[in-house]
């Protein structure tokens, strides 16, 4: 038998197991869920310790900002579940009461703990369709 089979064979299984090791070494760590707050909250310990993109709406009078700080504190709700959050850094503008917020972290036993930068609030005003001029109080 030809070594040289044996040789592209080899060559081809050590070409193989580098890129699985890339691919595996690339994804274990970037890897993000995206969910909701209450499919998160149905099994909360699923979740623990994975990285997430957390979907919801700031509870109304949640949010509580330390004095002279950038820590705030805040609950976020999805069809009657609710996670408490915390975070520390700058918030977007639109960021308040009732917001659509998109939240960066991982979740923990006392809640979610959102990265730097990792807040992103919609702003639903700008997405509401307008009214064609000329046609209110027609």
């Amino acid at each position: 038998m030809s070594s040289r089979p044996i040789k592209i064979g080899a060559t081809l299984l050590v070409i193989g197991l580098a890129f699985a090791g890339l691919m595996y070494s690339t994804l274990s760590e970037g890897t993000e869920f995206y969910k909701h707050v209450d499919e998160v909250m149905a099994n909360p310990g699923e979740w623990q310790g994975k990285r997430l993109q957390l979907h919801g709406f700031v509870v109304e009078k949640s949010i509580l900002r330390r004095p002279d700080t950038l820590d705030y504190r805040f609950q976020v709700q999805s069809n009657g579940k609710v996670v408490p959050v915390r975070y520390s850094g700058v918030v977007p503008d639109t960021f308040k009461d009732g917001a659509e917020v998109v939240l960066k972290g991982r979740l923990g036993p006392d809640g979610f703990a959102v990265e730097r930068n990792g807040v992103m609030a919609k702003c639903p005003s700008k997405y509401n369709p307008q009214s064609p001029a000329g046609t209110a109080g027609s």
